[in-house]
């Protein structure tokens, strides 16, 4: 039996509980949020790399006093995905752990599982990972979401395809809920411009179908293939793609982990463009990514995509708490994030407008024959 995995993140030195304050999770030296997310696994290993990105950026912010005198602390349940888990977690989380509110939860359909006991509960919830536009449709007003949309992220890719001159452009997504929707999106966004896809394919999850779906496919003949996919499918449906002689681009979406694809498909990955909805964590422009890379470095956590998306994450949700002030409570918390605007690494985040989603922000990378990340 798999076992349920309980972390607790701690912020500078061990942390002394707090007498219970009136309001749940805020304490006189900390403020306690959960988290309920995949952590075991392949794809559990990426949300650890971005809990450790957020770490770096409480734990500056602990070793210099804190918020207003407070360290963050996060208490992290593995859910494997499955929402009736997802659902026991955070009713742990709020009735047992008291937290004040959540920070990174993971997924679809757990996300939309949990919407009732959210939105009941009053509690905030910020940066949520791997969450489909309709799922945080369902907790809007309780979550706030730092990255941009799969459908912003789906408009700029077919906006890229078809500035470039190619307009026949197969997709490739999960075999699940979310791929569908992927799906939709994807097609949303080829209607804007006349198109529709010349072919679809859904991958399942063990990757066992990926030679029917490079087959079926390539009897479409598309000059690209767009894949909603994650963890090791890409690379395993770009492989079976060229086992059969065929040799498309291949552009992914932001959950298409460029690095773990080179890994399983090596240097022919060259080539693979991915949307990225976080700014070029190699960047030497901006000071806050020279100071991730610093703290990054020094605590031995990767330096990427994940550990950056998990830093900045954690800068946002330090900023509202700092613009809160010492009198922390949920209401004052969500009136804040309501009215955040600000400014990270280049990329504008900007809640005014009411929506759930933050940032716009989409940038196309590739992947050199090294497995490095290139603008």
């Amino acid at each position: 039996m798999k076992r349920r995995h309980l972390v607790t993140w701690a912020a500078g030195a061990p942390f002394v509980r707090a007498a219970r304050a009136a309001e749940p999770g805020v304490g006189n030296e900390e403020v306690v949020f959960g988290q309920t997310g995949i952590l075991s696994g392949p794809l559990g290993a990426q949300i650890n790399v971005m809990l450790a990105g957020a770490q770096l950026a409480f734990g500056e912010t602990a070793r210099a006093g804190g918020v207003h005198g407070r360290r963050v602390r996060i208490v992290s349940l593995d859910d494997e995905l499955q929402p009736p888990k997802a659902v026991a977690n955070m009713r742990r989380l709020l009735e047992q752990e008291s937290v004040f509110g959540f920070f990174g939860c993971v997924g679809s359909a757990t996300t939309a599982a949990t919407a009732d006991l959210l939105l009941g509960s009053g509690a905030p919830a910020l940066g949520g990972y791997a969450v489909a536009d309709s799922a945080r449709a369902k907790v809007k007003g309780a979550a706030y979401f730092v990255r941009a949309t799969s459908g912003r992220e789906a408009q700029a890719l077919v906006e890229h395809l078809v500035t470039i001159g190619i307009t026949r452009i197969g997709v490739a997504v999960l075999d699940n809920p979310g791929g569908q929707e992927a799906h939709a999106l994807i097609a949303a966004a080829l209607a804007l411009h006349r198109l529709t896809p010349a072919a679809v394919a859904s991958v399942k999850g063990d990757a066992g179908n990926a030679a029917d779906a490079a087959r079926a496919l390539a009897a479409a003949a598309p000059q690209a293939v767009l894949m909603y996919l994650g963890g090791a499918l890409p690379g395993e449906l770009m492989k079976a793609c060229w086992a059969i002689g065929w040799q498309p681009q291949f552009y992914g979406m932001s959950i298409v982990a460029g690095e773990v694809v080179f890994k399983i498909a090596g240097p022919r990955t060259r080539g693979l463009a991915i949307s990225q909805v976080v700014p070029y964590p190699w960047g030497q422009a901006e000071p806050l990514v020279a100071q991730y890379r610093q703290l990054a470095e020094a605590a031995k956590v990767p330096v990427g995509y994940y550990s950056f998306e998990g830093y900045l994450n954690g800068r946002v949700l330090l900023e509202a708490l700092n613009r809160c002030g010492r009198e922390l409570t949920r209401a004052r918390m969500h009136a804040t994030l309501r009215a955040l605007k600000l400014r990270l690494a280049g990329m504008p985040l900007d809640f005014t407008s009411g929506d759930a989603t933050g940032s716009r922000f989409i940038e196309l990378v590739q992947v050199s024959h090294e497995g490095r990340f290139v603008r």
